[in-house]
């Protein structure tokens, strides 16, 4: 079975060879550290700091996984390859929220770049879905838990 393609940009790749290089080296390193700390504590079957550590290696080691099966079917968006007729991934869209006459900034990324607190939107989201392919001065209506919701696209930018 073949794997999902990855999408993302040049920061957003950055960011997960980053990861997977701290998990590699200081984050295991700590766990392991914490493991023979909380061997020293005695009857390891009443540990509840061994089973924590154990659990926390665990996790990193999932983590670490699943990184790299990301980064063997990882396909990186460059500059080169964005235009700024249609909106895609790694454009940045200006909009205007119709009713509210708000303007918002999003930047439109692969599904494990998701940055909400920043503005970074994925693709596959219902507002990244409404916005792909569409061009500046379209209007998209993206369906919201409050109703529907209606902007204009004012920019695309990089």
């Amino acid at each position: 079975m073949s794997e999902k393609e990855v999408v993302l940009t040049y920061e957003g790749l950055k960011k997960l060879e980053e990861e997977l290089d701290y998990l590699k080296t200081t984050k295991k390193k700590e766990v392991a550290e914490r493991i023979k700390e909380a061997r020293g504590f005695g009857d390891l079957s009443e540990n509840s700091e061994y089973d924590d550590a154990k659990n926390e290696q665990a996790e990193v080691e999932a983590r670490i996984v699943t990184i790299e099966n990301m980064l063997k079917n990882v396909k990186v968006v460059s500059d080169d390859d964005i235009d700024l007729k249609t909106v895609q991934i790694g454009n940045i869209v200006k909009v205007l929220d119709i009713e509210m006459k708000e303007e918002v900034e999003y930047m439109i990324v692969g599904p494990t770049e998701v940055d909400v607190m920043n503005n970074k939107i994925s693709n596959e989201s219902p507002m990244g879905m409404a916005l792909m392919g569409k061009k500046k001065g379209a209007k998209v209506k993206v369906e919201a838990p409050m109703g529907e919701i209606e902007y204009k696209i004012l920019e695309i930018s990089k």
